[in-house]
């Protein structure tokens, strides 16, 4: 670890406080806004997705933001994610050639697998028909095309989303190039231990989206902030529930990935890398029941999905 980043497998360096652009209903204009403001402030790692909506006003703030303040921010100290949708699994390079394209940037820092399943080319939505599923998830031929997009210099680094530990060590039976990162639902309340273990034997970075249980989102949860023992360690520290959230992740040297449009909560978020929690406080929120706030259930059905069940989706780490 070096200052506020985490040195990649592939090479680069990720800052450990992200910045989430995922947002229902989806506005251009202030999530353009936001991203400008979070640049001001000093955030540095942007993560977006094709089924967000966001690439483009991402794309437009930071070639805003570099062209008008271009002494301050410059692209290669900007880490910016992007992720493969499910209905491109046919064709990554494609994909990110037209993500790419939407940002308005000659590459991206990180281009993640969004989710192990594949959907037939013509679906277009985030939430499947039953005949828009692919019986088979094909990850060789997925995988061959994401180390294509690393080997034309369209991406610095590829790597998976909401992988089971299961289905990492099947990743690595036949990649070539080894994922950079696996991005994951972690919070106090979904501590991940077995997947950062797995991941960490193999030099691959556990990034947590979600860090504080999504509150505000229709699948989220103000329950990890809400919790009595996470904000009696925030009294105790004189800081946020959020912040002792955020820094539990960051002492885990996981990536933590905070979504809030709001200017409060974004310098707020920002703090959480000047708290330091002790022993005590790690062996206090080990003791919170475990609740994992985006299950997936979207993906699993009984007739075309190749999950039938919750436990297929996440082999049994749930």
């Amino acid at each position: 670890m070096r200052g506020d980043r985490v040195q990649l497998s592939c090479g680069v360096t990720i800052p450990i406080l992200g910045f989430g652009t995922y947002s229902y209903p989806h506005d251009q204009e202030e999530t353009e806004a936001a991203v400008r403001s979070a640049l001001k402030m000093g955030y540095r790692h942007f993560d977006t997705a094709k089924i967000y909506g966001s690439e483009a006003a991402v794309g437009k703030a930071l070639t805003t933001a570099m062209e008008e303040e271009g002494d301050t921010i410059v692209r290669e100290d900007v880490f910016l994610t992007s992720k493969l949708w499910s209905s491109d699994h046919h064709d990554p390079v494609s994909a990110l050639k037209k993500s790419l394209q939407t940002l308005g940037m000659e590459y991206v820092d990180m281009y993640l697998v969004h989710w192990p399943v594949k959907f037939k080319p013509w679906a277009i939505g985030a939430i499947p028909k039953e005949d828009e599923f692919e019986p088979k998830l094909e990850m060789e031929e997925t995988w061959a095309g994401m180390e294509r997009c690393l080997d034309m210099g369209l991406c610095r680094c590829i790597g998976v989303s909401n992988f089971s530990s299961k289905k990492i060590l099947d990743l690595l039976d036949f990649a070539s190039a080894y994922p950079a990162a696996n991005q994951v639902e972690m919070h106090p309340m979904w501590r991940q231990r077995k997947l950062r273990e797995v991941c960490a034997e193999n030099e691959i970075h556990v990034s947590a989206y979600s860090p504080l249980g999504a509150p505000g989102n229709l699948w989220g949860s103000t329950a990890v902030v809400d919790d009595p023992i996470i904000q009696s360690i925030a009294f105790k520290h004189r800081a946020s529930p959020a912040q002792v959230a955020l820094q539990w992740g960051i002492s885990k040297g996981v990536s933590v990935i905070a979504k809030s449009f709001n200017k409060n909560r974004m310098r707020e978020n920002m703090g959480a890398l000047d708290l330091e929690l002790d022993c005590r406080d790690l062996l206090e929120i080990d003791k919170l029941e475990e609740r994992k706030m985006m299950r997936g259930e979207f993906l699993v059905n009984e007739t075309s999905s190749p999950y039938r069940t919750i436990q297929d989706l996440w082999d049994g780490e749930i």
